[in-house]
């Protein structure tokens, strides 16, 4: 443990060295006058504001239907209103379990810390640098979009650089317009940002669900991620990914068929098992089942949820863990979109925002990849369009291009929407907490029975906005550092 964080130590201190050599670097360029060259300035001491003319013109024709760009930005309003909400609810949660834990868990490499592709272990360089671009482009497009369609100016865009890294990028509108502006069209400016990403993302999505219906399993058979200790499979020999084609001389295709085999068996029974390792090399043992709810009672379910599961005692029981068919990979991406589920199509579109969200947490578990590779080996093109034109191995490209859009346009449209400035949240929060306190002050006046002026409730909202900024700062801060004060 010494050496490995000597070695983060020394990899740190070579980051603030170059951070170092960068500042200096920019601070040569300011004297010199190569910034003003550039329309472009610092921020925050050492990162590089680069400006740019370029896009205004497409930002201007795709601007033109007003009425439509005003109605999107109150949909996204509300979206974001409401995700706002939760996202600093969360906020306060994630630090309330952080603070009863005390830091048990062991603390993250500090690479973990910083969302920058190729430096994250878990967000890879080439998809990571091209999902973040595009959506850094598609966040600042949906502010400047709402911006034209409200008829303020945008002045440029541009990119945030730390060296070469990007870091973010900006519309940039007359910020006299926007303080201007009625405090339902910021709403909806402040709104548009994180909301085209999270539509982004639902519609990458639903893409992503029609895609997996393009794939099929190489081969027959389901197959393990893991054996129960102690079980039939384990006295077997049954190892992680090996493949089960047959039970007693039972075809199984699919994890339908194995489920269908073992509840023609009771505890006790033996069975001739068919395997097939990584490797290909096939081999028959017989497993002896044991008993289904004896072994969930001992991993502590109650009989109440033994019997809403419907197992029932003699249940037949294997002994190995997250079976399933060759498609898994890919179905496990689509979620309720994946071919095989069957729901109204209603639900799985309801249910389709949840998954969403289960999606941010596949690069932490798989350790920076979307699909185990394992699983990517076990699907083949299918008969559709898309299949024969691309093939699986360009079939998964599409996959993973997909899949790490959605998932940084799902990181940057929450983590905007945490309600403390500088974020998007954060200023939506000000004139939401301000319009509140103006239906206060006004039902106030209406019924006399208070009296607040403008001013005061405009300080109010600035005051609350700063001490939840700040509040929210302070636990996020605390949340990273807990667990290395351990």
């Amino acid at each position: 443990m010494a050496s490995e964080w000597g070695a983060v130590d020394l990899q740190f201190r070579w980051v603030l060295l170059a951070v170092f050599l960068w500042w200096m670097l920019l601070r040569r360029w300011e004297a010199d006058g190569t910034l003003d060259r550039w329309n472009a300035s610092r921020a925050l001491g050492f990162i590089l504001m680069v400006r740019t003319q370029r896009g205004l013109g497409m930002l201007e024709r795709l601007a033109k239907p007003r009425r439509f760009w005003r109605a999107y930005g109150e949909v996204a309003t509300w979206v974001c209103v409401g995700t706002m909400l939760l996202a600093g609810l969360l906020v306060v949660l994630s630090f309330g379990i952080t603070m009863l834990e005390g830091g048990a868990t062991d603390p993250p490499p500090p690479s973990e810390l910083v969302a920058i592709p190729g430096l994250n272990p878990v967000i890879p360089l080439g998809w990571g640098a091209i999902a973040f671009v595009v959506a850094l482009v598609i966040h600042e497009f949906g502010h400047g979009l709402l911006a034209r369609g409200h008829g303020m100016r945008v002045r440029s865009f541009g990119l945030l650089q730390l060296g070469p890294v990007p870091l973010g990028a900006f519309a940039e509108p007359q910020s006299e317009e926007l303080m201007r502006a009625p405090r339902r069209e910021r709403l909806r400016m402040f709104a548009a940002g994180p909301a085209t990403n999270l539509f982004a993302a639902m519609a990458l999505l639903l893409l992503l669900g029609g895609l997996a219906g393009q794939f099929s399993a190489a081969d027959d058979g389901v197959h393990i991620r893991g054996v129960v200790v102690g079980s039939g499979a384990e006295e077997a020999g049954l190892a992680p990914w090996d493949r089960i084609v047959s039970i007693d001389d039972e075809a199984i295709v699919n994890d339908a068929d194995f489920r269908d085999a073992l509840d023609g068996h009771n505890a006790g029974d033996t069975v001739v098992l068919r395997l097939v390792n990584l490797e290909g090399t096939e081999r028959t043992t017989e497993a002896v089942l044991s008993d289904k709810r004896a072994h969930f009672a001992e991993d502590g379910w109650t009989t109440q949820q033994l019997d809403a599961a419907g197992i029932e005692e003699g249940d037949a029981f294997l002994g190995v863990q997250q079976v399933a068919d060759g498609t898994v990979g890919i179905d496990r991406l689509a979620g309720p979109l994946a071919p095989g589920v069957e729901a109204p199509l209603t639900t799985r579109l309801l249910a389709t925002p949840i998954h969403a969200l289960t999606l941010i947490f596949v690069p932490f578990e798989l350790q920076g990849v979307a699909m185990h590779p394992v699983e990517e080996g076990m699907l083949a093109a299918g008969d559709g369009v898309i299949a024969s034109v691309f093939g699986v191995e360009g079939m998964l490209v599409l996959v993973n291009l997909m899949f790490w859009l959605i998932w940084v346009n799902l990181l940057l449209g929450f983590t905007n929407l945490i309600p403390m400035v500088p974020f998007d949240g954060g200023h939506m929060f000000r004139d939401v907490a301000h319009g509140s306190l103006e239906q206060v002050r006004r039902a106030g006046k209406k019924t006399r029975l208070f009296s607040i002026s403008g001013h005061r409730t405009e300080a109010l909202a600035m005051r609350a906005t700063s001490m939840t900024s700040l509040g929210l700062f302070l636990m996020l801060v605390l949340m990273i550092l807990i667990p290395y004060l351990r």
